[in-house]
């Protein structure tokens, strides 16, 4: 791989880099973690020190999610002294209560975390998983849950607050009520008076006047209970012993199908991350089994290699935005199993040799016809139904996540006694990770934050998250302007460029001129992200904190 030069700051930099904590006279606390096994010796912190009612000084941090209610949280967690692995954690459970039709205790994701202390960029996958032979023989499969368990593995390696402190609002919203936010009702719409089919859903999701609509109180005991047992007792409120054979006992009583030992023997599974440069920068992505991830580091790497994007005259990058979109998504035959994972090495798919090789029928004034790839790309449904937020802390940590249900509202089964929404079985019918890839940008050598993005959207997910993240790194666009662009998407079945209405017209005309074919859509993909331009810690004024706006969820930053 070639690296690329970025534009201003990047190019041939010397910095001092401010070190030092802040330290500000405060009450600590501490908790003591709930054993859970050692395997999981890593989680096992003890004592957690940390500083309360911290005295604010500039910049804090930042961040965007789906859903108002939920960022806000991450947000207070930021304000008492919180880092960015602390506010995914506050993030995460408020998202359980107030966006369970992608974030549900019973789903599962993937994040990418940026531990500035450390200086590595890990992905962490906790996504639900295939339960045992006997759960799948029942005729309404669900999946084993992963996010309970993987957040709490991600805030045992880095955060700072004590656990309950963290999982206490999102107990608190449940108990005494929310109001249905925007970005929920969508998603209550979407899916209609279906939800009223079931006992457990219909007990759960309806108000006053059917479904339950935004702006009205929405009050959840049973989910609050079992959030208490987590807050109090952490993952063990659902993986351990008695409590994981009681869980398993709900699941199947509300006609699901899950096993003590699915619960007992879930593990989360931190992994390597697929790295590609820009310069200084190392831009990381989602390695498999989030298989958009790799999509998008496929596009990433062939548009970058050999300064390709930059160097291109302006009326070419749509064209090469599309070319190597479609190339990347026809790769992905090569290399997805159909577990998710890759017969090929994740680093190896964006090795430079066989980058080149993707490209090298690639024509500046031309577009490559589809049917002349092998393999040909071929249609593969994927799940839209995601929630993705980001987070960035002032010394420059960051956490990227997507989460998913497999299906909106996964199974649609919810446990009476838990009130949890049980997600469906990953497999067929785009059920799973495979839109999912959140991505993070570093200078591992001066150890500056500068981008952390996720996209929800199905097969446009990956489309979305690159068109937001090259104007915005490689272009040093302001990150709000690169979120409202009007964007592309081709991933060659069919062999049709969409592009959103009201995309810029010469951009259009450079397509029809090299035999794309177009069709207008109204939205493609939604992405939060936050970023610094000018890198974090260095320059905090650079940073900013993006929801999309074709969605109605919350950016907010801290100064």
């Amino acid at each position: 791989m070639i690296f690329i030069q970025a534009k201003g700051k990047y190019q041939n930099r010397f910095r001092q880099i401010a070190s030092g904590i802040l330290v500000a006279a405060a009450l600590t606390a501490c908790e003591s973690m709930s054993e859970i096994g050692d395997d999981f010796a890593e989680m096992s912190r003890g004592l957690v020190q940390y500083e309360e009612n911290m005295e604010r000084k500039g910049f804090v941090g930042g961040i965007a999610a789906d859903e108002p209610q939920a960022a806000l949280a991450g947000r207070e967690a930021l304000d008492v002294g919180g880092n960015a692995f602390d506010a995914a954690t506050a993030i995460y459970f408020n998202l359980a209560v107030t966006m369970p039709s992608s974030a549900s205790i019973g789903g599962g994701g993937v994040c990418l975390t940026y531990d500035a202390s450390s200086n590595t960029t890990r992905a962490l996958d906790f996504l639900s998983r295939t339960p045992g032979s006997s759960a799948r023989a029942s005729l309404r499969p669900t999946g084993v849950p992963g996010n309970v368990l993987g957040f709490q593995m991600m805030h045992a390696a880095y955060g700072r607050l004590p656990w309950s402190q963290l999982v206490a609002p999102a107990e608190g919203k449940a108990r005494f009520g929310s109001k249905v936010s925007r970005a929920f009702d969508a998603d209550l719409k979407t899916m209609g008076a279906a939800l009223l089919g079931e006992t457990g859903s219909r007990r759960v999701f309806s108000g006053p006047n059917g479904l339950i609509r935004e702006g009205e109180k929405w009050l959840q005991p049973a989910l609050a209970n079992i959030l208490g047992d987590i807050r109090a007792n952490g993952s063990a409120a659902l993986y351990k012993g008695v409590a994981a054979d009681r869980f398993a006992a709900q699941v199947t009583a509300a006609g699901g199908s899950l096993m003590a030992s699915d619960l007992k023997g879930y593990r989360p599974v931190w992994r390597e991350t697929i790295e590609l440069p820009l310069g200084d920068i190392s831009v990381h992505f989602a390695p498999p089994t989030a298989a958009a991830g790799t999509v998008a580091a496929e596009i990433w790497a062939m548009m970058n290699d050999d300064k390709r994007y930059r160097d291109a005259d302006p009326e070419e990058r749509p064209h090469l935005f599309v070319e190597a979109a479609t190339r990347a998504y026809a790769d992905r035959a090569h290399w997805l199993n159909t577990d998710g994972t890759s017969s090929i090495k994740p680093f190896d798919l964006v090795a430079s040799s066989r980058i080149a090789k993707m490209m090298s029928t690639y024509n500046s004034d031309t577009h490559t016809p589809i049917a002349s790839y092998n393999p040909m790309p071929v249609e593969v449904v994927q799940d839209p139904a995601a929630t993705t937020f980001v987070v960035m802390d002032r010394s420059g940590s960051a956490v990227s996540c997507a989460l998913t249900m497999n299906g909106l509202f996964g199974s649609g089964i919810v446990t009476s006694d838990s009130g949890v929404l049980l997600a469906s079985v990953p497999g067929s019918g785009g059920r799973g990770p495979l839109s999912l890839g959140p991505i993070l940008a570093t200078d591992h050598f001066t150890r500056d934050f500068f981008f952390a993005g996720a996209a929800s959207g199905g097969v446009t997910a990956a489309t979305s998250l690159i068109s937001v993240i090259i104007k915005n790194l490689v272009d040093i666009e302001d990150l709000e302007k690169a979120m409202a662009r009007k964007r592309l998407h081709h991933s060659g079945a069919p062999d049709l460029v969409y592009y959103e209405q009201g995309y810029d017209e010469a951009g259009l005309q450079s397509l029809l001129k090299r035999g794309h074919r177009i069709a207008a859509t109204p939205s493609i993909g939604r992405v939060n992200a936050v970023g610094c331009t000018q890198g974090l810690p260095y320059d905090p004024l650079s940073c900013q904190a993006v929801t999309d706006p074709r969605g109605s969820g919350l950016g907010t930053k801290l100064d």
